[in-house]
């Protein structure tokens, strides 16, 4: 009879940054993969999800706010709108003096369907994440909190 905890991990007598890199990309596409049967089971797509758990957050933000906060361009972010838009999930509101512009702002399904969201993704980290031990979340934390700072910083411009 097979168990169903899960295999400790082998870990190797010297940390390779390779290896440890590959295993993140693997394990990124495997939450995204599950988080996006979840969210598909509601009906979106993880972008739209993105936009209505962003606009959740900070309702009022025009397309280019968005796109900002989201890390993709205004394009992407305007198509997204339109389908929201449609469905009746986002609206636009004009901004006074500002023709160009719109504010973005969820309806009550919009709202509603957000928090729905929230908490299959809730739900999924419960599943998983939550589940390590408390001392393992903190230096997985710390790790990432620190691999976020060198990122960040080699994202910067070069002299």
């Amino acid at each position: 009879m097979a168990s169903s905890s899960p295999r400790p991990a082998v870990l190797p007598a010297e940390p390779d940054p390779m290896r440890i890199w590959f295993r993140f990309v693997r394990l990124n596409r495997r939450v995204v993969a599950a988080v996006a049967a979840d969210l598909k089971a509601l009906g979106l797509s993880i972008p739209q999800f993105d936009v209505l758990s962003t606009l959740s957050e900070r309702e009022g933000l025009t397309q280019q706010d968005l796109a900002e906060r989201l890390y993709v361009t205004k394009g992407n972010v305007s198509g997204l709108i339109d389908r929201l838009v449609e469905a009746g999930l986002v609206e636009r509101r004009p901004i006074p003096g500002d023709r160009r512009s719109h504010a973005l702002h969820l309806t009550p399904a919009g709202r509603d369907l957000a928090r729905t969201g929230m908490a299959a993704q809730t739900a999924y980290v419960a599943r998983t994440l939550a589940t390590l031990p408390a001392e393992d979340l903190a230096d997985l934390e710390r790790v990432v909190l620190a691999w976020r700072e060198v990122a960040r910083a080699d994202g910067e411009p070069r002299r």
